[in-house]
């Protein structure tokens, strides 16, 4: 558990603060999994750190929760514009996704159990996303649109899911599935530089 909150910290997830008058802290708690390999063997024991959602009261803790997920027919119709037109196509998985996302209402939570105090009264203010939040995905969402917003990707309006960027005869584009993207596109190398984010 040391080195999640550490990492936790690292990222920037909170500022630990004296919970101010008349405001609750969302609970929170450990959720232990194990990974295993195909095999069956123990790959790796995860910790990650869940905010008690059924604690968070409406038009306190969050606002909106909707984030735009691809349609089913969007999905299809760029694989088989793909498949025709002999593309690339890859498959991306954004780890910790819904870490990366910046909390945009005032929340606070308890502090983690076994998370040293220096008083009662103190709390996280949450900074960034936390897994369990009812917001989180909306928030992982916002946050992946400006990014490809900002290297000059267009978002479609018929699906905000779908994301396509044009230089010269390149093409790419992305249809993201909460943290899922899957990548189509007539030029590897924008793959590649997608990968790497330096698109």
């Amino acid at each position: 558990m040391v080195v999640e909150i550490q990492a936790l910290e690292d990222n920037g997830t909170w500022t630990i603060t004296n919970l101010p008058p008349g405001k609750q802290a969302v609970g929170c708690k450990w959720v232990y999994k194990v990974k295993y390999h195909s095999d069956g063997s123990v790959e790796r024991y995860k910790t990650r750190l869940i905010a008690k959602c059924y604690t968070q009261q409406a038009g306190i803790d969050y606002t909106d929760t909707f984030s735009p997920v691809a349609k089913m027919t969007t999905v299809r119709v760029l694989l088989a514009v793909a498949a025709t037109n002999q593309w690339h196509l890859h498959q991306l998985d954004v780890n910790n996704a819904f870490l990366h996302g910046d909390s945009t209402e005032e929340i606070y939570m308890q502090l983690p159990p076994g998370f040293a105090s220096k008083g009662e009264s103190q709390v996280c203010h949450l900074k960034k996303s936390l897994y369990g939040l009812k917001q989180v995905s909306r928030q992982w969402n916002y946050k992946l649109t400006q990014a490809l917003i900002s290297k000059k990707f267009v978002q479609a309006k018929s699906d905000y899911s779908l994301f396509t960027k044009r230089s010269g005869s390149s093409f790419i584009a992305l249809l993201v599935y909460v943290d899922d993207i899957v990548v189509a596109s007539n030029d590897l190398l924008a793959v590649k530089k997608l990968k790497e984010f330096e698109c």
